[in-house]
């Protein structure tokens, strides 16, 4: 697709060229989300502002402007050719609610360089101090209680000794083994395009949901069932290493983590 197409497409679904990239030389796209307010659509078209030429894929994000006019990223930023990306951009635009909303100002949070997940309005500045003072108050108490009860004596227990006349012994019995169930193999179908959030699972059972601070967009499937996704929230606690990446996992293993599909209905079952 040639540029003066890509930037057509832009200008259709609503996007105006910013003046200034002060990351880079390609020119920024821009506007507000439909529903959330305070909320843009930022669109890194790909096109070199110096030759007019598309060097890249467009990348597209959402970021919260605060009350200082700054503006917080607070989705990933997800790449995709020309065929994909009026799709996407509906895509992204409905990862905004699955972003965390701050308790006391309503902003939305993001992910601070320091790897915390912050209000975008830093509204805690305002607060913060009055909670700490309040806070030290409770710790001196818990100090003294702890102190008064390491202080008091424990009384020990009196042990009665049987004689060995009176002593019985239980005959050792060799340990039975217990028959092992195979582990099964849990399966479900993933497709590219999917909407998916993250679940844990133990022995079958939902344990944790991780809707609302996970979201991704799965962008491809292979033979082998290993699932490539581009994750674009994830306000959770949970680390990139333990996100699942096939459409299968081991069932009766302890703890797990599989897909959950939000775009439409799944099941997982138990593979023939």
């Amino acid at each position: 697709m040639s540029v003066v197409q890509r930037k057509a497409m832009l200008k259709a679904e609503g996007f105006f060229p910013h003046k200034k990239n002060a990351k880079g030389t390609t020119i920024i796209y821009s506007r507000k989300h439909p529903t959330a307010k305070f909320v843009r659509v930022v669109i890194d078209s790909g096109i070199d502002s110096k030759t007019n030429k598309v060097i890249k894929n467009a990348g597209i994000k959402l970021c919260f402007v605060n009350r200082q006019k700054s503006w917080r990223e607070i989705t990933t930023e997800i790449s995709t050719d020309n065929k994909g990306l009026v799709n996407l951009i509906g895509k992204v635009e409905a990862a905004e609610k699955f972003v965390k909303t701050c308790k006391h100002c309503k902003a939305k949070k993001f992910t601070a360089k320091t790897g915390n997940v912050v209000c975008s309005n830093a509204c805690w500045t305002a607060w913060g101090g009055k909670k700490k003072s309040a806070n030290t108050t409770k710790k001196s108490s818990q100090k003294t209680t702890a102190q008064k009860k390491a202080a008091t004596p424990k009384k020990k227990k009196s042990q009665k000794v049987t004689p060995k006349s009176q002593r019985t012994y239980p005959l050792k019995k060799k340990p039975q083994k217990k028959p092992q169930k195979k582990p099964q193999k849990i399966v479900a179908e993933i497709l590219p395009g999917d909407l998916v959030s993250v679940e844990g699972v133990v022995l079958g059972e939902i344990h944790t949901d991780y809707t609302g601070s996970i979201l991704g967009v799965v962008m491809k499937v292979d033979k082998y069932g290993a699932v490539e996704v581009n994750w674009t929230a994830n306000t959770s606690d949970l680390p990139a290493w333990d996100m699942p990446f096939t459409n299968h996992y081991t069932g009766g293993s302890g703890y797990s983590y599989r897909f959950k599909v939000l775009s439409r209905s799944i099941e997982w079952t138990v593979a023939a």
